[in-house]
């Protein structure tokens, strides 16, 4: 059973109709009441479902993604993408499977979508509701992962490109079991909404790409069918709202969107598409900030979400030329923001959580980067920012091969971002951006994160990151863990672990939970001035110790200076333990110097880092720390590998002072 601090917490973050909403839900058994609900498909005779199927095959008022000619021709235009796809299917034939940091597998036929070989766990198959996944042995986004079916549009596209039935065989083989063991309501497949929407695109877009193969019999399509409408009803009848009505909730409504568009002679689908239509309206706006950021405060969940409207959005420009505006603004606004982030040759941003969560994977990359991304939005409205810096991946070749549009690629789009040659300044995300030659300095002056519960956030406010040439000299260390290994995520979502200032041992804001804060540190923008390169910011969240303090802080990046200074200033009464961090890429080595440390990568100067304060300092370095976890950096989700984590620490009397420089390898004026 889980933890009832936990529900205690959770109530804590509700509004009051938010309580209502979930008190009448609970009273009405939704899971298990939307399982056993009313046959939609009642008085349907064997010639209803035959002439549907016909309908289907001939695409007859619905838009096609996946389709025969469209698949030869990229095959024939990218041989090396093509040949890349095709192994990935053929893997998925195996059927042998590899998600996040975990090692891959090969999964016994016929498949048992319960299991998981990792941690060696069968996950229960009882009604879904039932399913306490926070407290169980294995790791939830495993079994996930696999019951989402991403791997269904692989086996498509690898049918209509070669024709081998080994291909369309092993899809409708792997479908039907999934469909068997997992009746709706029934197993961790169906724990959430979410789940649900996000595997729906897979199972709608890749059996429509096998929509003329003999194997779709009428038998088989009414049960893909019947599955399909489940889930779109789930998608609507418990959508994410109130606190969680974050990515989930977007999930939802293009799970709803997409079977909606793709299955229009359902008797439900007008209606279907016209209320997931009016709230992803809303939600564009909602969850796209007014200067592109992501509400999550997550860079890898705003490539997610931006990437699940896309989907929607694609299919019904190619279904009826144009899309609502609002939404494609978003997308594009989006872009917009990301392009000036990432520039012409930087890291991409690691701020707050990512799942590594695909909308539907087309292409076989493991990982989705924001260059991938651009180029994929730049293939379906031709927006410039995201044209100049977006990469050509086999997904963006599918999206760019859509019918012709009313988008139109120079148009304006309102946006809050400021911009000052290569730098540039969003207000409502809260990221500074200063570039210098070939160095980047970025800080975090942003909320914790979306909603009352932030669920994707970090304790990172006021944190300061430096690339230098696209490669990370002061970074942030990743999200580690989700479900696999819970210290890892404790650590890395605290203070401690980012580039910013720990006081008394605590986080700014307050964790209530692994996916939920229950206070959060409030940032105040005192300026910006990006023509001198200087941020002068503040956060409140340590005025809930007992002796309250304020952590200013100022950030001196000039645009021809070889130095990058941080002066932090805490403000408040009392004696407090005070800790400054400085986490570095995994490439990097330290030696402690006068005053601070020596940074190199393969035996050259990066970087020197020193350090001076109203107070006596103790330098302080860490790395690989299995004990407190310190000292480690994650590039996917349940890996990670040694890193220095440098910095300062001291117990004084406030006001305190501490003064930082950086001086930077490779900048301008610098002085290795």
């Amino acid at each position: 059973m889980a933890n009832p601090v936990w529900y205690a917490r959770r109530l804590r973050s509700m509004s009051a109709p938010e309580i209502a909403w979930r008190v009448r839900r609970s009273a009405a058994g939704r899971i298990e009441a939307l399982s056993n609900s009313a046959d939609p498909f009642a008085g349907f005779t064997e010639r209803d479902w035959c002439d549907a199927l016909a309908r289907f095959r001939a695409a007859e008022s619905r838009p096609v993604l996946l389709e025969r000619d469209r698949a030869r021709r990229l095959a024939a235009a990218q041989p090396e993408m093509a040949t890349l796809l095709l192994a990935a299917a053929d893997r998925a034939v195996e059927p042998r499977f590899a998600y996040f940091g975990y090692p891959a597998v090969e999964l016994p036929s016929p498949l048992d979508w319960n299991y998981d070989p990792v941690a060696d766990v069968r996950w229960p198959t009882s009604p879904a509701s039932k399913i306490d996944y926070r407290t169980a042995a294995g790791d939830v986004k495993w079994i996930w992962e696999l019951n989402r079916l991403q791997h269904l549009p692989w086996l498509a596209q690898a049918w209509l490109i070669t024709g081998d039935e080994r291909f369309s065989s092993a899809l409708f083989r792997q479908l039907d079991t999934w469909m068997a063991q997992n009746p709706p309501g029934v197993g961790i497949a169906w724990r959430n909404s979410f789940e649900a929407g996000v595997r729906a695109i897979s199972i709608a877009l890749a059996v429509q790409g096998l929509r003329d193969c003999a194997e779709l019999t009428v038998d088989r399509f009414r049960s893909i069918v019947e599955v399909l409408v489940a889930s779109a009803t789930r998608c609507w009848a418990d959508r994410s709202r109130f606190s969680s009505a974050n990515n989930h909730l977007i999930g939802e409504l293009a799970g709803l969107a997409v079977v909606a568009i793709l299955f229009p002679d359902l008797p439900q689908a007008r209606g279907w598409e016209r209320k997931a239509m009016t709230e992803l309206v809303a939600e564009a706006d909602r969850q796209i900030l007014e200067d592109g950021a992501g509400a999550e405060q997550a860079v890898g969940y705003q490539l997610f979400t931006v990437e699940l409207m896309l989907v929607v959005v694609a299919l019904l420009i190619e279904r009826d030329g144009h899309a609502p505006q609002s939404v494609v603004d978003a997308i594009d606004r989006s872009a917009d923001y990301l392009a000036a982030v990432v520039g012409r040759s930087d890291p991409d941003p690691r701020y707050g959580d990512n799942d590594e969560g695909f909308a539907l994977r087309l292409g076989p990359e493991p990982l989705r980067s924001v260059r991938d991304h651009l180029g994929i939005v730049a293939a379906l409205t031709g927006r410039s920012a995201a044209q100049r810096v977006g990469t050509k991946t086999w997904s963006a070749e599918w999206f760019a091969n859509l019918g012709v549009h009313d988008i139109e690629p120079g148009r304006d789009v309102r946006s809050a971002l400021e911009s000052l040659g290569d730098s540039c300044y969003a207000p409502a995300g809260g990221l500074v951006v200063l570039r210098a030659g070939p160095r980047t300095t970025l800080m975090d002056v942003g909320a914790l994160g979306f909603l009352s519960i932030a669920a994707h956030g970090h304790a990172d406010a006021l944190a300061v990151t430096i690339s230098v040439d696209g490669h990370e000299v002061i970074g942030d260390p990743g999200a580690g863990s989700y479900y696999g290994h819970p210290d890892w995520r404790r650590t890395n979502r605290g203070t401690r672990v980012h580039a910013s200032v720990e006081v008394d041992d605590q986080d700014q804001s307050v964790m209530a939970g692994p996916f939920m804060w229950s206070r959060h540190a409030h940032v105040r923008v005192r300026a910006v001035d990006l023509e001198a390169g200087v941020v002068d910011a503040e956060h409140f969240g340590y005025r809930r110790l007992a002796a309250p303090v304020t952590h200013r802080r100022w950030l001196v990046a000039p645009h021809d200076g070889a130095a990058v200074l941080v002066v932090d200033l805490l403000s408040g009464r009392g004696r407090h333990r005070v800790r400054t961090s400085w986490p570095l890429h995994p490439s990097l080595d330290v030696k402690p110097v006068s005053n601070g440390h020596l940074v190199t990568r393969n035996g050259c100067p990066v970087a020197q880092i020193a350090s001076t304060a109203t107070a006596r300092l103790v330098p302080e370095e860490v790395r690989g720390d299995e004990r407190n976890q310190l000292g480690w950096w994650s590039n996917r989700l349940e890996s990670r590998e040694p890193s220095w984590l440098v910095g300062t620490f001291c117990e004084a009397d406030l006001p305190l002072v501490t003064a930082t420089v950086m001086f930077i390898a490779g900048s301008v004026g610098t002085l290795f």
